[in-house]
């Protein structure tokens, strides 16, 4: 009977954390969702919360929730900003949104220590330099 419900994937959106251009010893960078898929996304809630250990101590941030009405093909839209004492939890982002009649849903997680500038790549839409989970 499982098998029979269809569980579509999502696919073409990102998540990506970018340093803010005013200075290069900002403690904060930005949080972007860039929809690439080839229709708008409606009705998107959004999740962030940060967990780990740090110092041998389980650790988590406060879950914080937003939500957007209709982000374009091929926009950007601003989450939040992070800071970079953060960067060595995960960080948790968890997406809904409607695609018609369908809900979807997908979990983006920036593993900790991943966040750094050594790994800057070239963000799309926003080019800007960044890292991106897609």
């Amino acid at each position: 009977m499982k098998s029979d419900i269809l569980v579509p994937t999502v696919t073409d959106v990102i998540i990506a954390v970018v340093p803010r251009p005013e200075a290069a010893a900002e403690e904060l960078w930005d949080v972007y969702i860039i929809n690439q898929r080839g229709e708008p996304m409606d009705n998107i809630l959004i999740t962030s919360q940060g967990y780990g250990s740090v110092d041998g101590q389980d650790m988590a941030t406060t879950t914080l929730r937003h939500f957007h009405q209709n982000l374009a093909t091929g926009e950007a839209l601003k989450i939040e900003p992070i800071q970079t004492a953060l960067f060595g939890l995960n960080n948790e982002y968890w997406i809904s949104f409607n695609n018609g009649e369908v809900m979807l849903d997908k979990k983006f997680i920036f593993k900790a220590g991943t966040i750094s500038e050594d790994q800057l790549v070239e963000v799309p839409v926003i080019k800007q330099r960044g890292i991106m989970v897609r």
